[in-house]
């Protein structure tokens, strides 16, 4: 898990752009955070729907990737519950199902007590190593 873990860190520059965090990888299962910064807010002083997706769908992909078989997103769904404002979101994101080409995955977002919102998204596994694959010029 460690070289997923690395893996993610060194290749995902726009999670890292966000100010995203992965704490953890396990099979089928990740977990990450994200610090709200103003650039995380909207003009209505919330966290914008688009950092909350950022952080669900980096960690979906965290989770969706564990196996180490590239898995690519194939739709997506968010729901927002309740309005963030400062501190720190986390996104929780966990395997409902998973066979040769297909995994579905809810991830929770939370502020550490309150759920913020939910997020669906099920991943297309394509048959390579997902850090061979990338690896190779493109």
């Amino acid at each position: 898990m460690q070289k997923i873990l690395e893996f993610f860190a060194e290749n995902d520059h726009f999670a890292r752009h966000c100010g995203i965090d992965l704490l953890e990888v396990k099979p089928g299962w990740a977990k990450a955070r994200m610090e709200i910064q103003p650039i995380h807010l909207n003009g209505a002083k919330t966290v914008h729907g688009g950092a909350i997706f950022t952080l669900a769908d980096f960690t979906f992909a965290a989770a969706a990737n564990s196996w180490g078989q590239l898995a690519l997103a194939i739709n997506t769904s968010t729901v927002f519950i309740k309005s963030a404002y400062s501190g720190t979101l986390y996104a929780e994101a966990k395997e409902l199902s998973k066979n040769r080409q297909l995994g579905n995955y809810q991830v929770d977002i939370t502020d550490g007590q309150q759920l913020i919102a939910q997020f669906q998204g099920t991943a297309y596994r394509k048959e390579v190593s997902l850090i061979d694959e990338v690896r190779m010029d493109r």
